[in-house]
């Protein structure tokens, strides 16, 4: 039960990222975006593991690294 809450967390924390992208609240240049993108597939990844889904594993870690070059650049552009 607890690693179904983790799984539901995780997409959560996903969908959300992209529904306020997508209405606009926030844009895909945000750092709050980028960062919960960031968590919410850092969370999937632990989930994946829990479940042996090394699919699923592989697509939110290429989704976390993503996640982690924005997050770098978007500081990057805070800083100049």
């Amino acid at each position: 039960m607890l690693t179904t809450i983790i799984g539901i967390i995780g997409a959560a924390l996903i969908l959300l990222a992209f529904i306020l992208e997508q209405t606009h609240v926030w844009k895909d240049t945000d750092l709050k975006y980028d960062v919960v993108n960031f968590l919410g597939s850092a969370i999937l990844i632990y989930y994946g593991l829990k479940i042996n889904g090394y699919p699923f594993v592989v697509l939110n870690s290429i989704w976390a690294l993503v996640s982690a070059r924005d997050i770098i650049l978007d500081l990057r552009r805070k800083k100049l």
